[in-house]
């Protein structure tokens, strides 16, 4: 019996159109699962929904900050075995420039809506009993940098959430686990955007990995790992890719 294969499960990818997310679809695919995908970026969705392996996937575009999309979308979703919320945002910013905004736009996609997600989900009986539900945390959160308050302090409470997740779905056997990644090579950190590290933090990060900084395939292989009967006995801990 091969504890890493997905066959016969379902399993829902958020931010699947992009980074750890688009490798981890593909990854799991490969591995027999059924896959319903989402992501805010139609074109990006399609082009990993095109490189999946097998069949029985679905897809839906959808900004999940958008509480009438995420209702739909969870309308939408069939019983599932496992949850991967890979939808995340990063931005440096000092301490001293943090608006109210901020901290609604940081908090809103890196905290309220895997919480808000995966409680709709198990509100509306859509989680199987023995399933596997898998955040994305930072090493950050263990180890600061210079104008990463709002987004190490956004993934700290999605660590303290995913533990007290675990505690009160033991009775159904559900397991709740984090990854705490440190820094990984993706469009969000290599590619012009408002989210992107600046420079010099990026200059600051890179001396912090003697193992050089991650690949998306490396992520890949653990989120296969916590949705896979290998992880059974494991929940309510997170588990730390450094590459220190």
């Amino acid at each position: 019996m091969d504890d890493f294969s997905l066959q016969g499960k379902t399993i829902l990818i958020t931010g699947a159109s992009s980074g750890i997310g688009h490798e981890a679809a593909k990854r799991l695919s490969r591995h027999g699962a059924a896959l319903f995908i989402t992501g805010r970026d139609e074109t990006r969705l399609q082009e990993t929904f095109s490189q999946l392996d097998g069949t029985g996937h679905r897809m839906m575009v959808a900004d999940l900050t958008d509480e009438n999309a995420l209702n739909e979308l969870v309308k939408a979703l069939p019983e599932l075995h496992g949850i991967v919320h890979c939808a995340g945002i990063v931005g440096p910013l000092p301490v001293k420039h943090i608006s109210r905004d901020d901290i609604h736009r940081m908090f809103g996609i890196n905290f309220m809506v895997p919480v808000d997600l995966t409680g709709k989900i198990i509100r509306k009986k859509k989680l199987l009993d023995r399933a596997s539900i898998l955040f994305m945390s930072t090493i950050a959160t263990r180890n600061p940098y210079f104008g990463g308050a709002l987004y190490s302090a956004s993934k700290a409470a999605l660590e303290a959430y995913s533990k007290t997740l675990a505690l009160e779905m033991v009775n159904r056997q559900i397991r709740s686990n984090c990854l705490m990644a440190g820094l990984v090579d993706t469009p969000m950190i290599v590619s012009p955007s408002e989210d992107n590290m600046q420079a010099e933090a990026m200059e600051r990060y890179l001396k912090r990995y003697p193992l050089g900084i991650g690949e998306p395939a490396d992520v890949a292989g653990a989120i296969l790992f916590f949705m896979s009967d290998a992880s059974k006995w494991i929940s309510g801990t997170t588990l730390i890719m450094g590459g220190e």
